[in-house]
C-alpha cells in the first residue's frame, strides 16, 4: 500500500459538483497551498486539517459579477420607494457616507457575501479604499474599483442631472491611487478595476478618459447598461445614440466590457453586444423588484458571456441562479434553460469574464482551492439525485456551512474564522440607524 500524500487541508465524504462534469459521489478533496491537489478517496490523503463533509455537497466558490457593499445600507426600503438608490428621493445617499461609515458598511456586505457562499465578487462605490479595507478583513477574493461618475448625485436624486468635470477627475484620480495601494494585495485576492457608473451619469469625456486608463494599463471596464429606460433616453437626447453605441464608438465595448443589467435592449441591440463578446452581470433579483426581466437567452444566444450576481439587494446566488431560470422561462425559453448552465453562469462564465477562466469557479487539481460546502443535514438539499438540480433549484446561501478561499478556511461551521461576525453586524446597524435619521425615517432599532 502507497503511502497517504500529505495536504494541508482534506475535504472529506463530499458530494463533489466540479462544474465540469457530473457530480461525484463520496470522493474528498485534498488542498495544498493555495490549489486543488486532487480529488480521490480519503484514505489516500494524509491532511494537516479535516474537514468531514458527511455527504455534503462541495461546490466550487460562487463568482458574484456586481455588487456595492455599503448600498446594504437601502436594502428592504429602496425596493418599495424607487429604482436604483442614486437615482430615488429620500433614501441614504453614497455622497452622504464618510470612509469609516462607508467601511462598516462593506463589512457587513462583504461578510453576507462570505456566509453565502460568494468567494469572489465585484465591489465598486464611493471611498473604495474602504471596500477594499472589508473585503480583505472578511478574506473575499475581489475586484475592487471607485464609483467614476460626473454627474452630481445629489441632484441626480432629485432628478437633475447635471455634469461637472472635476468631479469626475477627483473620482477617477481616486480609482487610480487605489491601484497603487491595493492591487494584488492579500496574496493577490484583492485586484482593482476601473468602474464608471453608467452612460448617463458619465459625459463622454469622463468615458474616452476612463478607457485610455483601462487601455494604458490592459484592463476591462466594469458598468452599468442599459439598466433603465431613463438612462436610454438620457444619452439619446445628449448623444443621439442609445448607450450601448456611444460605448462602442468609444472603444469600450467588447469582450474585456463586464456590463451590468442590460435590460432595455432592442433585438438588434442584443445582436451588436452580443457580437461584441461583451460580458453580462445579470442581476435577476434587483431587475425584478424593479419590474425589468433582461432578455438574457437571446444576449446568450447572440454571443455574450452570461455571469450572475446579486447587485446588493441580497447576497445570495442560489436565489439568483433559482430566478435567472424563472424569468427567463417567463420570457418564453421554456426548458431550453437548465440548472447546469445557469450554475456554470454563477461560476465559470464569472470566472471568464474576470480573466480567471479555469482558475476559480471550477474544482479540478491545479486549480484554486475556492470551495463551498453545504450542510449535509438540510432538508431542502435532499434528496440528492443528480447533485446540481436540488443545488439550483432548492439552494439557499443559509445552507452554506464552510468557506474556503485560497485554501484558507474563512468560514467554518457557519461561523467566521477572521473576525468577529456579530460586531460587524453590530456596528453597520449604528451606522444605518444615523443615515435613516437624517433621512427623516426613524430605524425601529432606537
Amino acid at each position: 500500500m502507497p503511502e497517504p500524500t500529505a495536504c494541508d487541508l482534506l475535504i472529506s465524504d463530499a458530494v463533489v459538483i466540479p462544474g465540469d462534469g457530473p457530480a461525484l459521489g463520496g470522493v474528498s478533496v485534498a488542498v495544498r497551498g493555495d490549489r486543488i491537489h486532487a480529488i480521490g478517496a480519503a484514505a489516500d490523503f494524509a491532511p494537516a486539517h479535516r474537514i468531514d463533509a458527511r455527504g455534503g455537497i462541495l461546490l466550487p466558490g460562487l463568482v458574484n459579477t456586481h455588487s456595492h457593499t455599503p448600498l446594504m445600507v437601502v436594502r428592504g426600503m429602496v425596493e418599495d420607494l424607487g429604482f436604483a438608490p442614486a437615482y430615488t428621493k429620500g433614501i441614504p445617499q453614497g455622497h452622504w457616507l464618510s470612509a469609516e461609515e462607508a467601511y462598516h458598511l462593506a463589512r457587513l456586505g462583504a461578510y453576507e457575501l462570505l456566509r453565502a457562499g460568494s468567494t469572489t465578487a465585484v465591489d465598486f462605490y464611493l471611498h473604495p479604499e474602504a471596500l477594499a479595507r472589508a473585503a480583505a478583513e472578511v478574506g473575499l477574493r475581489a475586484f475592487i474599483g471607485g464609483r467614476i461618475a460626473d454627474v452630481d448625485t445629489a441632484e441626480l436624486a432629485e432628478g437633475r442631472v447635471r455634469h461637472d468635470p472635476a468631479l469626475g477627475e477627483a473620482l477617477l484620480a481616486e480609482s487610480l491611487d487605489l491601484f497603487a495601494r491595493w492591487d494584488g494585495a492579500e496574496r493577490g485576492r484583492i485586484r482593482c478595476i476601473l468602474a464608471p457608473h453608467a452612460p448617463d451619469t458619465c459625459s463622454r469625456a469622463l468615458l474616452k478618459a476612463v478607457g485610455e486608463e483601462a487601455r494604458r494599463r490592459d484592463l476591462g471596464l466594469h458598468t452599468h447598461l442599459a439598466q433603465s429606460k431613463g438612462e436610454v433616453e438620457a444619452v439619446r437626447a445628449r448623444e443621439g445614440m442609445a448607450p450601448h453605441e456611444l460605448l462602442d464608438e468609444l472603444g469600450l465595448l467588447n469582450d474585456r466590457l463586464l456590463a451590468a443589467h442590460c435590460i432595455w435592449l432592442e433585438p438588434g441591440e442584443i445582436a451588436r453586444v452580443g457580437a461584441a463578446g461583451m460580458n453580462v452581470a445579470h442581476a435577476p433579483i434587483g431587475n425584478a423588484a424593479h419590474g425589468g426581466i433582461a432578455p438574457i437567452m437571446a444576449l446568450r444566444d447572440a454571443g455574450a458571456n452570461i455571469t450572475l450576481c446579486t447587485d446588493t439587494k441580497s447576497a445570495d446566488m442560489f436565489e439568483s441562479m433559482r430566478l435567472a431560470i424563472g424569468v427567463a422561462r417567463v420570457k418564453g425559453a421554456g426548458y431550453a434553460i437548465k440548472t447546469a448552465e445557469v450554475l456554470g453562469w454563477a461560476t465559470a462564465n464569472g470566472a471568464r469574464a474576470l480573466g480567471l477562466e479555469g482558475d476559480i469557479g471550477i474544482i479540478r487539481p491545479g486549480a484554486k482551492a475556492d470551495l463551498v460546502l453545504l450542510d449535509a443535514e438540510a432538508p431542502n438539499l435532499r434528496p440528492v439525485v443528480d447533485g446540481t438540480g436540488i443545488v439550483v433549484h432548492s439552494g439557499s446561501g443559509a445552507n452554506v456551512r464552510t468557506v474556503v478561499i485560497d485554501g484558507r478556511v474563512m468560514l467554518e461551521d457557519g461561523r467566521p474564522t477572521l473576525f468577529d461576525g456579530a460586531e460587524v453586524v453590530r456596528e453597520a446597524q449604528k451606522v444605518a440607524d444615523g443615515l435613516w435619521r437624517r433621512a427623516g425615517r426613524a430605524p425601529v432599532t432606537g
